[in-house]
C-alpha cells in the first residue's frame, strides 16, 4: 500500500507540474500565474497530497494510476501501463509452444464472409485506363524550338526591327551562350563578323579539337653531359636532361660529383628524372661547392618535404642561384612545418629572385613574396649604379613539367632609362623583366624575375 500510494503521489505531483505548464503556453488572458481555466490553484498549494491518497481504496488509487502520463520517467515501467492482467502466470516463455497456438487461432478462426459474392467475369469499382501515349514531335515543325517570351510592346517593337547580327551581339552580352555556337559568341565579343554558313537557328556545339603534335623526346646524351662537365667546357652553358628516366644511380652520382667541380654550367634542368631522396648526398654537396650555377629546375620528381629543406639549405651556402624550382614532388602537401622551415631559409638567401614552390598557407606565401621582392629590388639597385651586370637570363626548357611564375617589383622604364649606372646593352633586359609586374599568383606559386 506504501508503494502504491508513493507512487501515485509522484504521478499526482507530475500532473499538477504538467497542468501549470500547459496553462502558461496556451496564451489565454484568464489564464495568469496560479490559475486554471479562472480558477485559483493557490488554496491548494498547502494541500498533502499523502493524506488524500491514504483515504483512497485500492480501487481508486488503481483507476488514479491508471489516468496517469506512461511517459513520466519518475514512475516505475511496470506501472505506466494502463492495462494490468489479471490472469495467473503460465511459467516461462516456449517459444515453440506459442508459434504453434498463434498458427492453431489462424488455421481454426473462420474467414468473414465476403459482403458481395465474388462472380468470375464481373469488374468491381473503376477500371484503369492507361494514359495516351505521348506525341512524337515532328522534326520538320519550325515551331519546335521556339520559346515563348512575354515582352512589353516596346521590347517586342524593337526586336521585330532588328537585324540578325544585332541579336546575336545582345545574346552575347546578355551572356545567353546556351542560345548560340562558340563562333558567333566569340565573333560578337571581339566585334568580328559572323562566321560564313552559321545563322541565328545555329546549333550550339563545341569548336573542333586541334591536336597538337607530340613534343619530340629529349635527345640529350647524359655520358656525354657528364664527359663535357668534368672537362669544364667554358661553352657548356646549359643542360637539359627534362624526362630522361632512364639514368641509373651510378650515373646520376658521377653527373653531381661532376657538377661540384664545374665553373662554367649555369642552368641545370632534370624535371621528370626520378629524383629521390636517396640521390641528395651528392646533390646537395655539389651545390654547396659550385659558385656559378643560377637556374636549377628539379620538378615533378619524388624528392620529400624534408628533402626539399636539405636542397635549400645547401643553395644557401654559396648563395649564387637566382631560380630555384622544386614544385610537383610526389608528396603534394609540405605541411606547415615544411613550408616555415623553406621560409626562415628564403628569407636567409639575399640572391633568389624566382621560387617555385607549391606554398599552402598565406603567411609563408607573403613572407617569401616580400623577401624576393626585396632581392629583386636589391639586385636592380646595383644593377643601376653598375656594380653587377646584367646577364641575359638563359632559357630553361619545361618538357613534361608545369611551371608558373609571378615578377614581383614593377620597374618604371622612365626611371630605368633615367638611370645612368645602366649600360645600353643591359637596359633592353632590364626592362623586359621588369614589364611583367608584380602579381600574387593564386596557384600558390611564389616566384620573381
Amino acid at each position: 500500500m506504501e508503494v502504491t500510494q508513493t507512487t501515485i503521489s509522484r504521478k499526482v505531483t507530475k500532473i499538477t507540474r504538467t497542468s501549470e505548464i500547459s496553462v502558461r503556453e496556451t496564451g489565454y488572458k484568464e489564464m495568469t500565474s496560479g490559475k486554471l481555466f479562472g480558477k485559483d490553484l493557490t488554496e491548494y498549494d498547502e494541500v498533502d497530497v499523502d493524506a488524500l491518497l491514504e483515504q483512497l481504496s485500492p480501487e481508486e488509487l488503481e483507476l488514479l494510476a491508471g489516468d496517469v502520463d506512461p511517459d513520466d520517467s519518475l514512475v516505475p515501467p511496470s506501472e505506466r501501463c494502463g492495462y494490468k492482467c489479471e490472469k495467473e502466470s503460465t511459467g516461462p516463455l516456449d517459444r515453440k509452444q506459442l508459434i504453434d497456438h498463434i498458427n492453431e487461432q489462424a488455421i481454426n478462426e473462420p474467414d468473414r464472409p465476403e459482403l458481395v459474392p465474388y462472380v468470375p467475369g464481373t469488374v468491381r469499382g473503376k477500371k484503369w485506363v492507361p494514359p495516351p501515349p505521348p506525341v512524337s514531335e515532328d522534326p520538320d515543325d519550325p515551331t519546335i524550338d521556339q520559346v515563348e517570351v512575354d515582352l512589353d510592346e516596346e521590347f517586342n517593337s524593337v526586336l521585330e526591327i532588328a537585324t540578325e547580327d544585332e541579336i546575336v551581339d545582345l545574346a552575347a552580352i546578355l551572356g545567353f551562350h546556351s542560345m548560340m555556337n562558340q563562333d558567333q559568341y566569340h565573333a560578337s565579343l571581339l566585334n568580328k563578323g559572323r562566321p560564313v554558313g552559321v545563322g541565328w537557328g545555329g546549333i550550339t556545339k563545341a569548336t573542333k579539337f586541334k591536336p597538337l603534335p607530340a613534343e619530340p623526346p629529349n635527345d640529350t646524351d647524359p655520358e656525354e653531359s657528364i664527359k663535357r662537365l668534368k672537362s669544364d667546357d667554358a661553352k657548356f652553358k646549359e643542360l637539359n636532361l627534362n624526362n630522361i628516366r632512364k639514368m641509373t644511380d651510378e650515373q646520376l652520382g658521377r653527373l653531381f660529383g661532376a657538377l661540384g667541380s664545374n665553373s662554367h654550367l649555369e642552368t641545370l634542368s632534370m624535371a621528370n628524372t626520378g629524383l629521390s631522396d636517396r640521390h641528395l648526398d651528392a646533390l646537395t654537396s655539389a651545390l654547396a661547392q659550385n659558385n656559378t650555377l643560377r637556374t636549377l629546375n628539379l620538378e615533378t620528381n619524388n624528392i620529400t618535404p624534408p628533402g626539399v629543406v636539405r636542397v635549400m639549405e645547401a643553395l644557401n651556402k654559396m648563395h649564387s642561384v637566382e631560380e630555384v624550382r622544386l614544385a610537383n614532388q610526389q608528396q603534394g602537401v609540405l605541411g606547415n612545418k615544411i613550408e616555415m622551415q623553406l621560409t626562415n631559409l628564403i628569407e636567409e638567401n639575399n640572391t633568389l629572385l624566382r621560387v617555385g614552390i607549391h606554398f599552402e598557407f598565406n603567411d609563408a606565401r607573403n613572407r617569401v613574396s616580400r623577401q624576393l621582392q626585396k632581392n629583386l629590388d636589391t639586385f636592380l639597385a646595383e644593377v643601376r649604379i653598375g656594380l653587377k651586370t646584367r646577364r641575359p637570363r638563359p632559357v630553361v626548357s619545361t618538357e613534361g613539367a608545369s611551371l608558373s611564375f609571378t615578377v614581383p617589383a614593377r620597374i618604371k622604364q622612365q626611371q630605368l632609362q633615367d638611370s645612368p649606372g645602366i649600360p645600353p646593352e643591359d637596359l633592353d633586359s632590364t626592362l623586359s623583366d621588369s614589364e611583367d609586374g608584380f602579381s600574387s599568383d593564386e596557384g600558390d606559386e611564389v616566384a620573381a624575375a
